[in-house]
């Protein structure tokens, strides 16, 4: 069996969490090229959908180029079966691993008995992950999820996922009912790295949430115990992030780069996805200094790369 990437990664390592309509495969190839994380994740894509007639529109979402790896596609869904054929076609694609998302609390996932509503369905999680493992061959499994859904459910919720011996747990520290809402609780990732030691299992424990930084990464990791650190919301804006710069990119190379990844996006998605999606990233691309708004209130009137464009030369 070949040696999963998982073992070969430092302590800590730094992950990209996968985000929806962000970290799509023009931002990957920005970060990849500014601030590579030790991992990156995909956006999370739909088993039942790359298993009907609308596979092809979701295969722009599992692009990816060799700057990335490794690269670990994120998979959502409810249907076993779905997860074992799509295991199957996330290997023959090329992937370094597997990713389920057992955490997503988005409403549309949950009427499909997706992402963190499978935290009320145990027995099912279980199948899904066995599943998946049987589709992936030697490419190695993991999840991610929450603490719990309503209420903190670690105790009975984690041994299941942990039972099934995955490469990897991610754990974002709130529940599905927090959302964002609260602060993340790290005590429970230090808990669930000691429910692992206890069940003697090698699965690597991921900690998520609220981490902005390399530095504030590095202490949640010694803190807990933890083998890596994923951040999301942190790279918004900043593709420089898992560089760990000491000093904060100009505005010129903000907005060099903002431009870079407009063109990038039209290249990759031009004809699948409208282009309105490139502007949740204005914000934090031009932000922090007088004018940030009025040209941000411009940007936002943009339909393609070339407005992009237009309005930024006025300003460098």
């Amino acid at each position: 069996m070949i040696e999963s990437f998982w073992n070969k990664l430092p302590k800590p390592f730094f992950a990209l969490a996968p985000m929806a309509d962000v970290t799509d495969a023009a931002f990957r190839r920005i970060i990849a090229k500014y601030g590579k994380p030790d991992v990156m994740w995909t956006e999370f894509v739909a088993c039942d959908g790359l298993q009907s007639i609308g596979r092809e529109h979701l295969m722009k979402d599992l692009s990816y180029t060799e700057d990335e790896r490794p690269i670990v596609a994120q998979v959502f869904g409810a249907k076993p079966e779905n997860f074992k054929e799509t295991a199957k076609l996330i290997r023959e694609l090329g992937f370094d691993g597997i990713d389920i998302n057992m955490g997503c609390p988005e409403r549309n996932i949950q009427k499909q008995g997706a992402g963190a509503s499978l935290i009320n369905t145990p027995e099912l999680a279980r199948e899904i992950i066995l599943a998946t493992m049987e589709g992936a061959g030697d490419m190695p499994v993991s999840v991610k999820t929450r603490i719990g859904y309503n209420k903190n459910e670690i105790e009975t919720w984690l041994p299941v996922i942990l039972s099934t011996n995955p490469a990897a747990i991610t754990l974002h520290a709130r529940t599905k009912k927090e959302m964002s809402d609260v602060p993340a609780d790290w005590s429970q990732v230090k808990r669930l790295v000691e429910m692992r030691n206890e069940m003697k299992s090698k699965t690597l424990i991921i900690g998520n949430g609220d981490v902005k930084n390399i530095a504030e990464g590095k202490l949640r990791a010694e803190e807990t115990g933890c083998d890596g650190i994923m951040i999301g919301r942190g790279i918004f804006g900043n593709p420089w992030l898992f560089a760990d710069r000491k000093d904060d990119p100009s505005f010129e190379e903000k907005c060099t780069v903002l431009l870079e990844h407009s063109y990038l996006f039209e290249e990759i998605f031009g004809k699948t996805k409208n282009f309105a999606i490139m502007k949740k990233h204005f914000k934090a691309y031009i932000g922090g200094f007088p004018g940030a708004k009025d040209i941000r209130v411009e940007l936002m009137e943009t339909e393609c790369a070339e407005d992009v464009k237009k309005i930024l030369n006025k300003i460098i």
